[in-house]
């Protein structure tokens, strides 16, 4: 069994946990600030009830990066899920346009 670490594995240090991620959450989860707010939420309040203003903010991000990935896929532009130096204009184009 190898016991070296990969070095792209980020440890999450909001929550403590002898568990690493397996890919850098902050790159790969465009919504990774909205699921850290739900969970300090949850876990801040220890009911859900308080905190469904955050779930609903997560689940409008994870559905709204699922468009542009589907978007970008049908159109053949990859990577799916755009590099952190497009999501922002990305965001306000999306905000602009509304």
């Amino acid at each position: 069994m190898d016991t070296q670490r990969n070095s792209n594995v980020t440890e999450r240090g909001d929550i403590k946990s002898r568990h690493t991620l397996r890919r850098d959450q902050q790159i790969d989860n465009p919504c990774y600030k909205e699921h850290l707010m739900s969970l300090k939420c949850v876990t801040s309040n220890k009911t859900k009830d308080t905190c469904t203003q955050y779930f609903i903010n997560y689940r409008n991000c994870k559905d709204f990066w699922a468009s542009v990935q589907r978007e970008r896929r049908l159109k053949g532009i990859k990577p799916y899920l755009p590099p952190l130096e497009e999501r922002a204009k990305i965001k306000t184009d999306f905000l602009n346009s509304q």
